[in-house]
């Protein structure tokens, strides 16, 4: 055999290698909402070893110069599908990740994005939030999803935003926005100027129902300034991707409205925190997905937000 040969079957095993190695990668399946726009739709499930962790909205946009992550998931596997996912549809770099919050089902797939050193993006309260949980996060995260979380880990933030900032992906321009605290203190929403596309992270949950780490007031009047930016499409933190948005967000409104009215209710009646947990909103429980799991907490950060009003 020549070396013109021999190198000619070289180049073709390594071909076979990173053909086989492409189909090995699992992509997390995604939809184009809009032009430019890739969501996938999480589990409305809480995270358990079953579903890896995959049950928030994640994914990206893509302009003609790079590419942002909008949150990558709670663990690293399934930050890398979704680095897969957008591998199938571009070869443009990503520059920016952007995590819309702090809750671990939005960030931990972030590691899977180090090796692209992009910006990554969030509130200028993002950093604290994250360091004040970042042990019981990784240690709840190994309890729920076992060797399923494997490799993941908490990035901080390298570029923050507090009011309004702007990042230019090449033909499309993206508005980041932070909140009032609402679900959490340090929320982040991202625009999509072109196509009207609203990324809201968990400022809104559909079918779900909402979970208050932050203030409910807060919440009520951040809802009303979204509904003000009348997007023409909209992914939730949580629930279908591109729901009729209008809808949704009276049904969040209504139940945070019904929680702040009946929490105060009972504060007003001498009532205990037990006794509010034990009462409020037991009609709310076959409208929402979840109600088990959070609505007795959303009672309580309520009470102890309220409790104390003038």
């Amino acid at each position: 055999m020549n070396i013109a040969s021999a190198w000619r079957h070289v180049v073709f095993f390594i071909l076979i290698a990173c053909a086989t190695i492409a189909r090995s990668e699992t992509a997390l399946p995604v939809t184009q909402i809009a032009p430019g726009n890739y969501a996938h739709r999480g589990h409305d499930e809480v995270a358990t070893r079953e579903n890896g962790g995959d049950i928030a909205n994640v994914g990206f946009i893509v302009g003609t110069r790079c590419v942002a992550v909008i949150d990558t998931g709670g663990t690293l596997a399934e930050g890398r599908a979704l680095r897969a996912a957008i591998r199938a549809v571009t070869t443009l770099p990503v520059c920016y990740v952007i995590n819309t919050h702090m809750h671990p089902d939005h960030i931990f797939g972030n590691a899977a994005f180090k090796d692209d050193h992009p910006q990554f993006v969030g509130s200028t309260k993002l950093a604290q939030a994250e360091a004040s949980r970042a042990d019981n996060y990784m240690r709840a995260l190994n309890r729920e999803l076992g060797s399923a979380a494997a490799g993941s880990e908490i990035i901080m933030p390298t570029k923050t935003i507090d009011g309004t900032g702007t990042i230019d992906l090449g033909g499309r321009t993206v508005t980041l926005r932070t909140w009032k605290t609402a679900h959490t203190n340090n929320d982040l929403t991202v625009y999509d100027e072109k196509s009207g596309t609203l990324w809201t992270g968990d400022l809104l949950f559909v079918r779900c129902i909402p979970v208050v780490d932050g203030s409910v007031l807060g919440w009520l009047d951040d809802i009303a300034r979204i509904r003000q930016m009348n997007p023409r499409h909209v992914v939730p933190g949580h629930g279908p991707l591109d729901p009729p948005w209008h809808q949704s967000l009276d049904a969040e409104e209504r139940y945070l409205a019904d929680l702040a009215r009946d929490v105060r209710a009972a504060i007003k009646r001498g009532e205990t925190i037990r006794q509010a947990v034990d009462n409020i909103g037991l009609d709310e429980k076959d409208k929402w997905l979840l109600f088990d799991n959070y609505h007795r907490r959303n009672v309580t950060a309520a009470y102890a937000e309220l409790e104390w009003e003038q």
